[in-house]
């Protein structure tokens, strides 16, 4: 099936036809290796709700505003990897937005996402500070690999498929974990974790880093809902608590060794 954009509103629909396609195939190479936090700026509900959907499947925690000024202020709060930003928005249009992002020197990677095609409006929303510009209506496949882009020239290196400590090993790829070569079944958000905690082995990571990265939405910091995550995920690699190791008014650390 082609993945050229429709015109008009039914251009909607076929990209979420497209990405239900691409929801179908097992092996997914270009899912998200870790689930890098994506601010979606943008009024119009289909269109956010579209690219929300999208992100979180391939991996990426997500949140979302429909005005400038309310995104001015999330940016200002949290370290975004990449900022996906429409231009005409409520309250603060999306080029004085980013201006005033790199005005304090916030300097999250920006995606453009405009009907505005022409090139002048292409120029100014990069004299902006935006890093990339993409043109409406577009296919997702092609944004998300905007969006890749902008985190690996953020980043300056390059994405591994396989994670490893010690007899525990991910494999990214194909979402697969394995415990001394037994494969373990982990639902997303127990993935999603052991991926946090693999990548953070030997340090220790608090509750409110963990709700951060793993989940797409905040919980107040007091809720167990980070604990029970952990009481599940470590009965399957760690029931004798020696691997996975809670660390009293700190959090959790997953030892190296």
């Amino acid at each position: 099936m082609p993945e050229a954009a429709v015109q008009g509103k039914s251009w909607l629909q076929g990209a979420a036809l497209l990405w239900a396609v691409g929801l179908a195939s097992k092996a997914r190479p270009g899912m998200l290796a870790f689930r890098m936090r994506v601010l979606v700026v943008e009024d119009d509900k289909k269109i956010a709700s579209f690219l929300v959907k999208g992100l979180r499947q391939h991996g990426y925690a997500v949140d979302e505003c429909e005005d400038g000024e309310t995104a001015l202020a999330l940016g200002q709060t949290t370290a975004y990897d990449v900022a996906i930003v429409d231009l005409m928005l409520p309250k603060l249009d999306g080029l004085s937005l980013i201006q005033r992002w790199r005005a304090a020197g916030i300097q999250v990677p920006v995606l453009i996402l405009s009907a505005k095609a022409s090139v002048d409006d292409r120029v100014k929303g990069l004299q902006a500070g935006g890093d990339d510009y993409l043109t409406k209506p577009f296919a997702f496949s092609e944004l998300l690999a905007r969006v890749q882009a902008l985190i690996r020239r953020a980043t300056q290196a390059p994405e591994p498929t396989r994670l490893t400590v010690g007899d525990l090993s991910l494999d990214l790829l194909s979402r697969e974990a394995r415990l001394a070569g037994q494969k373990i079944e982990l639902p997303p958000r127990e993935f999603a974790l052991l991926e946090y905690l693999m990548r953070n082995r030997g340090r220790a990571v608090t509750k409110t880093m963990i709700l951060e990265h793993v989940f797409d939405y905040s919980f107040d910091p007091q809720t167990n809902v980070v604990d029970v995550l952990v009481h599940r995920l470590r009965s399957k690699i760690d029931p004798d608590k020696t691997r996975l190791v809670t660390i009293r008014g700190v959090g959790y650390v997953l030892r190296a060794d």
